[in-house]
């Protein structure tokens, strides 16, 4: 019978959702999941459960300190979890960035944090966006400095994911002055310890993705040792570069977690719900639009697998992580509103997941990136002028 399972993955990968599933039925049921997105808050008990699990770790070498794996194994946790809690999944996106920047051969002393965050011991947050400066990241205003043997930082960062929650913030700033008009040179990425006079937050309360624990970040000579420089200074636009491609693919993840719960809902309250004597699965105008869903997110799933093994070949995949993460934001979010429109007022009740789904879908569209800076991006792939 076709359901929403996935496909075209080896046996051992199997095992790995398997073992995550369990792993969250037994600290995440589906009530704990929505008290924490109702309550907006972060839950260092399955933090540290996942990361002894070894989840956490995924992205790294063992060598390294963290669990091996691939990209399409990060891949199958986000979407494990992103069924349960996509706020979670958010945050355990922002972990894998941190695992794979900080596993390359040239982060340099900053690696040595890099087993206390896949342990779970450590949380880390990323600090990029900026009041004004979301897309146009080159244009960020926060500076370090040295000054008396450490980094000395100043400015403001926003939408931080787990941003009062981390003990580290892996934080772009500005070191050197632009030369000769190139902008992407001369920004740094530095480890900031959180637990300091010179770092403040305040928490941003979304809508949705509530309990990724979204803030505001004030640096205010917030200090951090030298050797917290991640890689080589003045070239934060090449390591994230990396980073940033798998990264949209884990968005696409995201995005299939929260469509795949979405469908399997919608199909089971058609199947129970009755009307007029049968179940509403019955009725196409029920029954066509689950019919849709499922083929959408079966579609965008097979991009996401091809890019993948892309990934893992070793092969330049940047337009292609963009186009997953474009075509699979964009289906959840018909997918979600479609298995809203199915269960009417039932699907917005606290109890039932598809609110949350729902709201949580809607981010997808716009977070990390934009889906309209995709389509720029893709665009210009194209051979078309650059449009911004």
């Amino acid at each position: 019978m076709l359901d929403t399972s996935p496909f075209e993955e080896p046996a051992e990968r199997h095992d790995l959702r398997s073992m995550v599933q369990a792993l969250l039925g037994r600290h995440l049921p589906q009530d704990r999941a929505l008290q924490i997105d109702r309550e907006g808050i972060f839950d260092r008990d399955v933090w540290q459960a996942l990361g002894e699990a070894g989840v956490l770790g995924l992205g790294a070498d063992e060598e390294a300190g963290g669990s091996g794996g691939t990209v399409g194994d990060a891949l199958a946790v986000t979407e494990e979890i992103a069924r349960v809690l996509p706020s979670l999944a958010v945050d355990y996106v922002t972990c894998g960035m941190a695992m794979r920047m900080l596993a390359d051969a040239n982060a340099g002393a900053a690696a040595a944090q890099l087993p206390d965050i896949a342990s779970g011991r450590t949380v880390c947050a990323f600090g990029m966006s900026e009041p004004g400066v979301g897309t146009d990241l080159l244009s960020l205003r926060t500076t370090a400095r040295e000054q008396d043997g450490q980094w000395v930082l100043n400015g403001q960062k926003t939408w931080i994911s787990l941003g009062q929650e981390a003990d580290v913030i892996f934080v772009v700033a500005r070191t050197d002055a632009v030369q000769d008009g190139r902008k992407g040179r001369g920004l740094s990425i530095i480890a900031v310890p959180t637990d300091q006079p010179g770092v403040t937050t305040r928490r941003v309360h979304l809508g949705g993705m509530r309990a990724a624990i979204t803030c505001e970040v004030f640096l205010d000579d917030a200090v951090a040792p030298l050797d917290h420089l991640v890689g080589t200074r003045g070239r934060a636009m090449s390591i994230l570069g990396q980073t940033l491609d798998v990264e949209r693919v884990l968005a696409a993840g995201i995005s299939l977690g929260i469509g795949r719960a979405a469908l399997d809902l919608h199909v089971q309250y058609a199947g129970e719900r009755e009307a007029f004597g049968a179940p509403i699965g019955a009725l196409q105008a029920v029954q066509h639009p689950a019919a849709d869903s499922i083929a959408e997110l079966t579609a965008a799933r097979a991009l996401v697998n091809t890019t993948v093994r892309m990934i893992e070949a070793g092969r330049s995949a940047s337009e292609m992580s963009a186009m997953c993460k474009l075509t699979a934001g964009e289906s959840t979010a018909r997918i979600v509103d479609r298995g809203m429109r199915a269960m009417g007022a039932m699907g917005l009740a606290e109890e039932s997941a598809m609110q949350m789904y729902f709201r949580d879908a809607r981010l997808q569209l716009f977070s990390p990136v934009s889906n309209e800076m995709i389509r720029n991006i893709l665009g210009e792939a194209l051979g078309l002028p650059r449009s911004y």
